[in-house]
């Protein structure tokens, strides 16, 4: 979940200006000395030693990290470390500060309960924002040490205790929550080919197709646009972060035995090829011509709807749908339709100059979102793939440690915020009701195999050169084959 804003301390809001001057917040000139001197330029952290951000990760008596650097460090500390790992060094480095105000006079004790507030804080933002690092046994063993010292310094009457108590009850909630999804996920994910039953032959007169389903391109705009923020909401932070550690893995040739599979990702993934495969199937399976060309233009009107709500992912989906060598090839379809509008679609996923067009158009959103009254006008549901490659581009373009064996946490500034910015995308409360019966046609109808695709189509619209000739032939031998 996104971090929230606490009223018990200041805080900085988060990515407020682009990694303006405020991202990196206020560090006492004393901490600096301490931590091993991390690198600024104009006012902002740049780099610096594993051991010197996680001094800054820790609050004392007259600092407190702003949200920000918590979420960037939290986020980006996973590439070179285990997350039970920076615990134990916040635990040793809390040790060590209690220590110091212990020593004190009479009248540190009031230090003392004021600093393990913002140690209690700083877990809370924590397991709120990546609960799922306590997933891990060392971690939550970790946490319930640093607990237990800290709650030492207010033995009277016991609210740190009570605070601790109820955020571990969130942390296993989150973790049971999420273990929930994974059983059921595990038992659905398939690949797209493998998708329900795949169908072979045309298909019978009483059989449902999408018209018959929902005939008006802005009710299934919103069911589709439902169903990517669903899938969205179970996509976390850490997740798009293992798409990095994965490309490590395979640049090293070989992988930590803690990096887990992105099944979130892949799911999304996966949902993305069976909305093409859909689109492809229901254009295909019409044999009538005149029908099919309705079902085309449908599909053009539901993905101006989907570019309109935002929704640019389902957007894309029906463009590559439409593009597929199946449904493109077949020219007689297309010359009845009325392409103008699918012309305009095109112009803003053009991919010339790195998707300027759909930039530009995904800006625009954003900006809409971010000034937005109502939950529809903040919907914003980028290409995943395009986001994906994005976050690749900036890991492989910067190393992760300078020369001088800090970390580049410039580049990490920059992942962070793309990120951040997903995260507040996928948090928008969903402004369309569910109709059943559209999602459970679009989430379970059987689609074509890419092979069933080029037979309806050939059958369709036979081939009209010389290379679908052999195509068709060389497809129909294969068929007569296995029957």
């Amino acid at each position: 979940m996104v971090p929230k804003m606490r009223e018990s301390m200041p805080q900085t809001p988060i990515f407020p200006s682009m990694l303006g001057s405020t991202c990196s917040g206020q560090v006492q000139p004393e901490m600096g000395e301490q931590c091993g001197d991390p690198v600024y330029q104009d006012g902002n952290l740049v780099s610096g030693s594993l051991e010197a951000l996680i001094e800054r990760l820790v609050p004392t008596v007259d600092y407190y990290p702003d949200r920000t650097y918590i979420f960037t460090f939290l986020l980006s500390s996973r590439v070179f470390i285990h997350p039970h790992e920076i615990l134990a060094k916040v635990g040793h480095i809390c040790i060590k500060q209690k220590q110091q105000l212990e020593a004190g006079a009479e009248a540190d004790k009031a230090k003392l309960k004021y600093f393990a507030a913002k140690i209690i804080q700083l877990l809370r933002e924590w397991t709120e924002t990546f609960p799922f690092d306590f997933q891990d046994e060392r971690a939550r063993k970790e946490l319930k040490e640093i607990a237990q010292r800290i709650t030492q310094c207010d033995e009277e009457n016991g609210t740190i205790k009570k605070s601790i108590s109820q955020m571990t009850q969130n942390v296993l909630l989150a973790l049971s929550t999420r273990g929930q999804y994974q059983e059921i996920r595990e038992k659905i994910r398939q690949p797209v080919a493998d998708k329900g039953t795949i169908l072979k032959t045309k298909p019978q007169p009483s059989q449902k197709d999408i018209l018959s389903v929902c005939a008006d391109p802005l009710v299934l705009a919103q069911q589709l646009t439902t169903i990517e923020l669903e899938r969205l909401g179970n996509i976390y932070p850490e997740d798009l972060m293992q798409v990095i550690s994965h490309m490590d893995c395979l640049d090293n040739h070989k992988c930590r035995s803690d990096v887990t599979k992105t099944y979130n990702l892949e799911a999304y993934d996966n949902w993305f090829n069976c909305l093409s495969m859909l689109v492809a199937t229901e254009i295909c399976r019409v044999v009538k011509k005149k029908q099919r060309t309705r079902v085309m233009e449908f599909f053009i009107d539901v993905a101006r709807e989907c570019f309109n709500i935002g929704n640019f992912n389902s957007m894309m989906a029906i463009i590559s749908g439409m593009n597929l060598s199946p449904v493109a090839r077949l020219k007689k379809t297309w010359s009845k339709v009325k392409t103008a509008k699918f012309d305009v679609l095109e112009h803003h996923m053009d991919p010339s100059s790195n998707f300027c067009n759909y930039r530009t158009a995904l800006q625009g959103a954003t900006q809409r979102s971010q000034s937005a009254n109502s939950s529809r006008e903040k919907i914003v549901i980028p290409v995943f793939n395009i986001f994906i490659k994005d976050i690749f581009f900036l890991h492989k373009i910067h190393s992760n440690c300078l020369p001088n064996g800090h970390i580049n946490f410039k580049k990490f500034w920059e992942i962070s915020r793309q990120i951040h910015d997903f995260l507040t995308w996928k948090e928008v409360e969903c402004p369309f009701e569910k109709d059943k019966k559209i999602q459970t046609y679009l989430l379970t109808t059987p689609i074509y195999s890419e092979e069933a695709l080029f037979v309806a189509s050939f059958e369709n619209e036979g081939p009209d050169n010389h290379m679908e000739k052999d195509s068709w032939k060389s497809l129909r031998s294969t068929l007569l084959n296995r029957a």
